[in-house]
């Protein structure tokens, strides 16, 4: 299921940026092809794989490993519904349903939190923060229906509490567990950091979502308490790893992109609250500079965990080493289309495809590679 995921999400990258060089469909369908049918089911899939790692606890029950798929259906059908071929109401019944199972999901956290012998791994409660500021955003879907004079607000709202609040806050929790795993140095100082940083970040996206509305000194200010948090998370990987291991590992080099990217994003978004750049490049900005290098070096990690369960072995470190070449030059070039997709300059989407098509095909030809390797194994044996 989660290989399935990921790949999805992969698909989903490079068909919307192919669309978007086209410019069909409009862009509101375009970034509902990438946040609801790839972004949304690998992070709820991602999260019944890592709770139960966080909570010290079995798998999760085979029940809720289908609500990934649920919610990729519920996904084609707002991307359907944007594009203007779905039944009328398809957005609001994907959204109740996806309201449903994201309550599902939190219920499911908390039963295993309490659960838990001992003290539960704060980095849990940043996906149950996600998962309450999705519920969030899901409720104004209907509210934009009600009020139509609300639209634009509403969908403001909905948007930032969507990217900063479930992306941003799922990314930033699980970056600070995967990338010592990715290393193989773990970092002492991730629990803390997790447990101070959350009030925090969920304070900033709130004042960033609803000063983008209301009040914009307030969206600004929520901007900058955002990347004093990133920067503290990249100074305290720095510190402890240093500059040249971080490039070095392809991987790393991805996860640590993804940060950078995320600081680009509350940039853009502070720009956009002085009135000097359009809020829809920063959509696309975000995308690339962000979800591209945190995706790519999440895959890095750990599909070949999950395509080769059970211990290490020199099969599984060989499909790592593969997926990690050319890591640091991908996120270069997501990094800086992303920069130029953000100064509304479309030829960013050229580096980002090149970036994500190399990561394919190179992550095809491994997978390939691995099939023979196991063939020749098995006939010999």
């Amino acid at each position: 299921m989660l290989i399935y995921l990921g790949l999805s999400a992969l698909a989903t990258f490079v068909a919307a940026l192919i669309l978007a060089l086209i410019g069909q469909p409009p862009l509101p369908a375009i970034a509902h092809l990438v946040f609801a049918v790839g972004i949304l089911p690998l992070i709820v899939g991602a999260m019944t794989h890592f709770v139960p790692v966080l909570t010290r606890s079995s798998r999760a029950p085979r029940h809720l490993l289908l609500a990934p798929l649920l919610l990729q259906l519920a996904g084609w059908l707002v991307f359907l519904d944007f594009c203007g071929d779905a039944p009328v109401g398809s957005t609001l019944a994907a959204a109740a349903g996806t309201l449903l199972i994201a309550g599902w999901l939190a219920g499911w956290m908390v039963e295993r939190a309490r659960r838990t012998l001992g003290r539960p791994h704060p980095g849990w409660r940043w996906y149950l923060a996600a998962i309450i500021l999705l519920g969030m955003a899901l409720m104004l879907v209907p509210a934009m229906t009600w009020w139509p004079e609300m639209r634009p607000q509403l969908r403001l709202l909905h948007l930032h509490l969507n990217t900063l609040g479930f992306i941003g806050l799922s990314a930033l929790g699980t970056l600070q567990v995967l990338l010592p795993t990715a290393l193989h140095s773990p970092d002492a100082d991730a629990a803390r950091r997790l447990r101070q940083h959350l009030p925090v970040a969920c304070s900033a996206v709130l004042m960033i979502a609803v000063g983008a509305v209301t009040w914009r000194p307030l969206a600004l200010a929520g901007a900058v308490l955002l990347a004093g948090l990133v920067l503290a998370i990249v100074r305290a990987f720095l510190q402890r790893y240093g500059w040249r291991t971080l490039w070095d590992d392809g991987a790393a080099a991805a996860l640590s992109g993804a940060l950078f990217g995320f600081l680009l994003l509350a940039g853009l978004g502070a720009a956009h609250g002085l009135g000097t750049l359009d809020g829809r490049d920063a959509v696309s900005a975000f995308v690339v500079a962000c979800l591209l290098p945190l995706v790519t070096g999440a895959l890095t990690q750990l599909l070949p965990v999950w395509l080769l369960r059970g211990k290490r072995t020199p099969r599984r470190d060989r499909l790592h080493a593969a997926l990690r070449c050319g890591g640091a030059l991908r996120t270069l070039l997501f990094v800086s289309g992303g920069f130029l997709l953000g100064l509304g300059l479309i030829g960013g989407i050229w580096p980002a495809l090149l970036g994500i098509l190399h990561f394919v095909l190179v992550l095809l030809h491994s997978l390939a590679t691995a099939s023979r390797s196991a063939h020749r194994s098995e006939n010999i044996l």
